[in-house]
């Protein structure tokens, strides 16, 4: 689905039904250098048990028009004017990794908006090493392996996908390389730059969970703990992947989503 938002065209996966804006509306986030494809099996199964599903491509990211946005507030801000765009005057946001961010600074700048709120693989703060950003900015290779190696569980690294012949961590590097020009980069730096995380989640007033992998390197389980202790009443639930839980356990994910959604 194209939809225009602030003259550009921004691309969003359905989940295989057309979008209807009276329906319950649930907006997916990527995370950093990545873009709707990751939310394959949770948009599915949404848009089909009486929901409105947007998976989007953020700006300057998969089929979206850039440039890519570079601060979380921007990205933020830039959520409500998709749901305006689309005539939603209310939605639940669910995001990954940097899409936890832009979820939760969109939650804390429009509250009454919020009808549910879903983080996966989130932290109060998400610094980047120098080297790593270096390399993404500069758009080299390693800065896909890289993420790649860390961002994926033990299990995940050596095959184990629930669906036969398919490669979780060649995926994913296809899919950073797919990228446009240090888009990683730049996703970096807002990440590292933004520093609200635990404000904004204190303004949040709708039904959250709040997923953490156990064995997640990048934004590890205390991390999102954190988070999910600053949310009144927010639901904590571990399950047992790396950092990239949509792709590594997407059953037990969505399982998660569905008891907050």
């Amino acid at each position: 689905m194209d939809i225009k938002v602030d003259g550009k065209r921004v691309f969003a996966a359905t989940g295989g039904k057309d979008f209807d804006p009276a329906l319950p509306c649930i907006i997916f986030l990527h995370g950093a250098g990545m873009d709707h494809t990751v939310w394959a099996l949770q948009t599915r199964y949404f848009a089909w048990h009486g929901h409105s599903v947007l998976a989007v491509d953020l700006p300057g990211h998969g089929k979206s028009e850039g440039p890519a946005l570079t601060t979380i507030g921007a990205m933020a801000d830039w959520v409500w004017a998709l749901c305006d765009a689309v005539k939603v005057k209310d939605a639940a946001l669910v995001g990954h990794s940097m899409g936890t961010f832009i979820a939760l600074e969109a939650a804390a700048r429009a509250p009454e908006r919020m009808r549910g709120l879903g983080l996966v693989a989130t932290g109060a703060k998400m610094p980047v090493h120098p080297d790593l950003q270096a390399a993404a900015d500069a758009g080299e290779h390693k800065a896909y392996d890289l993420v790649v190696d860390w961002g994926f569980g033990k299990r995940g690294r050596m095959g184990g996908n629930t669906a036969p012949g398919l490669w979780m961590t060649g995926g994913a590097t296809r899919l950073l390389e797919r990228g446009t020009d240090c888009v990683l980069g730049n996703d970096f730096a807002a990440c590292a730059a933004y520093q609200d995380a635990l404000a904004a989640a204190a303004k949040v007033a709708c039904p959250a969970v709040v997923i953490a992998g156990a064995g997640d390197k990048m934004t590890p389980p205390k991390a999102g703990r954190a988070v999910a202790d600053a949310i009144e009443g927010a639901a904590f639930v571990t399950i047992e992947c790396g950092h990239m839980h949509m792709i590594e356990k997407p059953d037990a994910t969505l399982d998660a989503l569905r008891s907050t959604l």
